[in-house]
């Protein structure tokens, strides 16, 4: 006669660190992803800022900001929109920041803390349900880009590496809000905090004008400001760099697509250990 074990914590007991992390941040990513389902105006919001952003620039300012020696709003709306992209992935970041600070001001973190979980497991599934979001966002706004005239002139291949290089940049920066969010005492101040960066980050930057008619100072700063690569990169894959563009001899943008990757990944290696480290000792 067999005899009869108590099997059902096997599976638990058999999973290696790895294995639990995983599935703690998997659990954890649900509930966020359930709370933004619940309170739509958060996604609502979202959309709103990139898609003004889209229309100011590209119907107030598309036919007096000179590209590759071209007034052209053509060219402008099809050099703009990997900036567009870029920034809406980045100021995401802010709204990382705000959730967890708003849950270390619950005392939800501590909650978390005290439950037999992987140590990163709450930041990790944080920035996963931040990720989805930032990539339905994209969605939208590459839809509202199409209606108002940008295309690409690259196969899809190329233009769906473009898109996974942006969400790369969006996943790397949400860490930089996860170690505001644990830094700061409220959500507000969170949001405060990552805007603050933000705007100049992207501002100088290759975004909304050619970086080589800037002066020379900030002109390097922007060749090699992390945003800018993916920016490159993009226009790149996306086929949208206009006539008559000279690319900068820096070299994050003679070989984009290498430099975003490198960047994004020295990003989350660097800031996911910090905020992993800060969560640990973090009080509301």
């Amino acid at each position: 006669m067999t005899a009869v074990t108590d099997t059902p914590n096997l599976p638990l007991k058999n999973r290696g660190a790895l294995g639990r992390s995983v599935a703690d941040s998997l659990v954890v990513a649900r509930r966020n992803l359930i709370r933004m389902a619940r309170i739509s105006e958060m996604v609502i919001f979202g959309l709103v800022q990139p898609i003004m952003f889209v229309v100011l620039f590209t119907y107030v300012f598309g036919g007096s900001i000179k590209v590759g020696g071209s007034l052209s709003s053509t060219a402008y709306k099809e050099f703009l929109m990997a900036g567009i992209f870029a920034q809406t992935v980045t100021f995401a970041t802010a709204g990382a920041g705000a959730g967890i600070a708003d849950d270390m001001h619950k005392g939800l973190i501590d909650r978390f803390r005290s439950l037999p979980m992987a140590r990163g497991a709450v930041l990790t599934g944080r920035t996963l349900a931040d990720l989805v979001q930032t990539a339905l966002t994209l969605v939208v706004l590459a839809g509202v880009a199409l209606i108002i005239g940008w295309r690409t002139h690259e196969n899809i291949g190329k233009v769906l590496l473009g898109f996974l290089l942006l969400l790369l940049l969006g996943y790397a920066f949400s860490w930089i809000g996860a170690m505001i969010g644990l830094i700061v005492r409220t959500p507000e101040a969170a949001t405060s905090g990552g805007l603050i960066w933000l705007f100049p980050l992207t501002f100088i930057s290759n975004a909304f004008v050619d970086a080589n008619q800037m002066p020379t100072v900030l002109r390097h700063i922007a060749e090699w400001n992390p945003f800018s690569a993916t920016v490159q990169a993009c226009r790149e894959l996306f086929g949208n760099l206009p006539p008559g563009f000279v690319t900068p001899d820096a070299w994050p943008m003679q070989h984009p697509i290498l430099a975003s990757v490198i960047w994004s990944v020295v990003i989350v290696a660097v800031f996911r250990t910090l905020a992993v480290r800060r969560y640990r000792s973090a009080t509301a």
